[in-house]
């Protein structure tokens, strides 16, 4: 069976990066390689070099504000999502040179609560809301932990380590219901690889995404700010991006960007057919062999892309060894916690012991992923697994 390589792996771990697009790659190739011809000017300067990037810079910005509903001077480009988080947390909570209060989960993206954090060790307060166990938020419950002098609430798309999706429109109209003058932020980075996002549909604030977790170019990443929210940028200089993010363009990764947003939107029903059935049969088959392994929120709704999973008895880390020698890469957490000795944050808030989440990995499909990959990749875990005990 032919599939999906970098180099000799089986590559099960597309939730921490995927591969660039083949669109998003061309797309780049004239301001990135900078041969005779290329385009290589700084859109910030005023001769004809110049004019071309900032044309190409403003373009790509018009493309991703269609795809987001949203316009293309809400779109504030960024050196990717843990920029876009604390932008949109920090730059809220001390707008206008307050010290407002910030609602956030505890199975938010580590950039969220680091930033939340460092809300409240500077004067913020900080409302840490309730999740069940597959750990979701109660929309009314969620509005009820806001305060009416808060800043920012925040809760993401889809969880990152487990894939479980929020009720992200209820839990907004709840919170605007309650207290219009909020902002309403998401970290959207995982939901955009599997499910559009419309940011009027949605009724968010603020809307973070990163590049390479849907086929572009990593270092780049995407904050909507709706018009009128006030938020207070986190680099100053030059004043770019209308002062909410100063700092010399990524033209390439910008333009990168909004062709792999494309390349997904234009593919989505076929991603998620595609990829939702690979995921599945890997579950399927894996229980199958493994009957003791729990799928993590297997009955609530989940991103079709991630497959976490526990295997009592098992110590991820050994595991995640073995396959690594096997020919497979997943991880056992989010990639910015998955070489850290901690417990995931995100299965402590659902419950779980600290033994029990020792016990979870993560796999995640994405837009390479081919044909009989899952069944293959619930092959080899199985008989690692099998192996180990």
């Amino acid at each position: 069976m032919e599939r999906m390589k970098h180099g000799d792996v089986l590559y099960l771990d597309h939730a921490a990066t995927s591969p660039l697009r083949p669109q998003a790659r061309e797309a780049m190739a004239p301001y990135r390689d900078y041969r005779d011809g290329d385009y290589y000017g700084n859109p910030s300067g005023s001769h004809s070099v110049s004019r071309r990037a900032k044309n190409a810079l403003e373009e790509a910005r018009e493309q991703i504000a269609a795809l987001l509903g949203a316009r293309p001077l809400e779109i504030v480009f960024t050196g990717g999502g843990t920029e876009s988080d604390n932008l949109a947390v920090k730059g809220s909570a001390f707008a206008g040179g307050g010290r407002r209060g910030v609602t956030v989960t505890p199975v938010e993206h580590e950039a969220v609560l680091a930033a939340a954090r460092f809300c409240r060790d500077r004067g913020c307060p900080l409302t840490m809301a309730e999740v069940d166990g597959a750990g979701r938020v109660d929309p009314a419950r969620f509005a009820s932990s806001v305060t009416a002098d808060a800043g920012v609430a925040s809760v993401m798309a889809s969880n990152n380590e487990t894939g479980v999706e929020q009720p992200l429109a209820e839990t907004a109209a709840a919170v605007r219901a309650a207290h219009p003058s909020v902002a309403v932020h998401t970290d959207a980075v995982q939901g955009f690889v599997s499910r559009s996002m419309d940011v009027g549909e949605l009724g968010v604030d603020m809307l973070t995404l990163s590049a390479h977790k849907f086929g572009g170019p990593p270092g780049t990443g995407i904050l909507y700010v709706r018009d009128g929210v006030p938020l207070e940028p986190l680099l100053h200089g030059g004043g770019q991006e209308l002062g909410r993010r100063s700092g010399t363009h990524n033209v390439p990764g910008a333009v990168g960007t909004a062709a792999a947003m494309q390349a997904a939107e234009d593919e989505r029903d076929d991603f998620r057919a595609r990829v939702s059935r690979e995921r599945d049969e890997f579950e399927r088959v894996l229980t199958s062999r493994l009957p003791e392994a729990v799928v993590t929120g297997a009955d609530v709704p989940r991103a079709v892309q991630i497959s976490h999973v526990r295997i009592p008895g098992v110590r991820n880390e050994t595991l995640l060894a073995r396959l690594d020698r096997a020919g497979a890469a997943a991880s056992a957490a989010s990639a910015c916690q998955s070489g850290a000795a901690a417990v995931s944050h995100v299965l402590t808030a659902m419950g779980l012991t600290p033994a029990a989440a020792r016990e979870c990995l993560r796999f995640s499909f994405g837009w390479s992923t081919r044909p009989g990959e899952g069944r293959e990749a619930a092959r080899v875990v199985a008989e690692q697994a099998e192996a180990l005990r």
